[in-house]
């Protein structure tokens, strides 16, 4: 059976498209008579065919909600004893959109004798390096279940602290939103008007009220220079950290921030001890764990020493001595690792020590956004202070004028 696009006319006149799962053209037309369906054009093909490339630039792809429950789902019929092939033909109908179309064409290159993690390696914006490995690892050792089971507590505990940090951020921002809008208002529309009111005065007006009226008349003159400038500098920026040398200088900068810095750090250091803990409990060979694990590190500076490392790794196969020599992994981190190495336990000690510092973490970013708030309104609190009381001085003054 193949994958089929189809664009037909429905009973009432409006023009419908969908696919169909189905052994030649005639069965596709067979089915959508059954529906009532009335085919004007169809064509065999897989996901990236659907749609117009165009579309598929802007495309959201499968959320992290649904593949989640893919795998959730998967695991369990593969533990209730139902066969790959026939628990994949369950799941297609749990599903719309891009996932559905994705398990048609998986399902179909299963019957061809492919492997499933080579199935699901066409599809690298779903199915990442990790994702893959560790199926194919799961395949190799008659665990797939398991292995999905680990896959599903691996996703949910990255969702989980993608949506606790960024619901313990939303407050902050929201605020610096506000304060953004409340400057930008007074600036545009109430100093101008202000310095209508004193125009005619002759006197000085006070040091303040002057930088006020500097800063206001330079957004207002030059608005579409600035806007032009953001955009412009923003585009700069996101080339030069495309390139090797800009991407190495933004994260060597990166890591010198104080707290942003010990983030990265520790990002990684969960990352890797999580990740590799998962592909060596999975029975992939620690070469092949250690590529995997360097490829997904985000900052380049510390992608490059932990590839330094893993280079000395493969060749002495010691762990801890040589990420102890990356300066990224705390000591008490690299104490575990240690043990687990001595005591042959050591997917059990890297996952404890993600665990750990994955809790760290999400204390951490709680407390900095609590903290963050009070900052936000103190520094809002501070600049509107200045532009009324840039505004009032000269009130105050003509009033003390006038009443002398």
């Amino acid at each position: 059976m193949a994958l089929y696009f189809y664009h037909a006319f429905a009973k009432d006149g409006k023009k419908v498209s969908g696919s169909v799962d189905a052994t030649s053209v005639q069965g596709v037309k067979e089915q959508l008579q059954i529906q009532g369906l009335f085919p004007i054009t169809i064509t065999a093909g897989t996901l990236e065919k659907r749609q117009p490339w165009w579309k598929r630039i802007f495309s959201r792809g499968v959320s992290v909600k649904d593949k989640i429950l893919f795998t959730k789902q998967l695991s369990i019929l593969l533990k209730s004893g139902i066969p790959l092939l026939q628990a994949l033909e369950l799941l297609v109908d749990h599903f719309t959109g891009s996932l559905k179309d994705m398990l048609v064409t998986i399902k179909d290159d299963l019957k061809e004798g492919m492997s499933f993690a080579d199935a699901l390696k066409k599809y690298p914006r779903t199915f990442d390096m990790i994702y893959v490995q560790l199926v194919r690892a799961g395949e190799a050792s008659g665990k797939l279940e398991l292995v999905l089971e680990r896959l599903t507590s691996y996703m949910e505990r990255r969702a989980a602290v993608a949506k606790r940090i960024k619901k313990a951020l939303q407050n902050p921002l929201m605020q610096l939103g506000v304060s953004i809008i409340v400057v930008a208002v007074l600036l545009i529309f109430v100093v101008p008007g202000m310095v209508e009111n004193f125009a005619s005065n002759d006197r000085q007006l006070p040091t303040p009220t002057r930088i006020l009226i500097g800063i206001s008349s330079f957004f207002t003159h030059y608005y579409l220079l600035i806007i032009g400038f953001i955009i412009a500098a923003t585009f700069s920026l996101r080339y030069w950290r495309s390139t090797p040398s800009g991407k190495l200088a933004i994260d060597r900068f990166i890591l010198r921030i104080p707290i942003i810095g010990y983030f990265a750090k520790i990002q990684a250091v969960v990352q890797f001890s999580y990740t590799l803990g998962i592909l060596i409990e999975s029975g992939v060979n620690l070469a092949e764990a250690l590529d995997i694990v360097c490829s997904i590190v985000g900052n380049k500076v510390l992608a490059d020493a932990l590839n330094e490392a893993r280079d000395k790794i493969i060749k002495q196969g010691r762990i801890a001595q040589y990420l102890k020599q990356t300066n990224i992994f705390p000591p008490i981190a690299i104490y575990l690792i240690q043990t687990g190495e001595q005591s042959g336990q050591l997917d059990f000690m890297l996952l404890t020590v993600a665990k750990n510092y994955e809790e760290d973490l999400s204390e951490l970013s709680d407390s900095l956004a609590a903290k963050m708030g009070p900052i936000l309104l103190l520094v809002m609190a501070v600049v509107v202070g200045f532009i009324v009381i840039a505004i009032m001085l000269p009130m105050t003054q003509s009033a003390e004028l006038a009443a002398g």
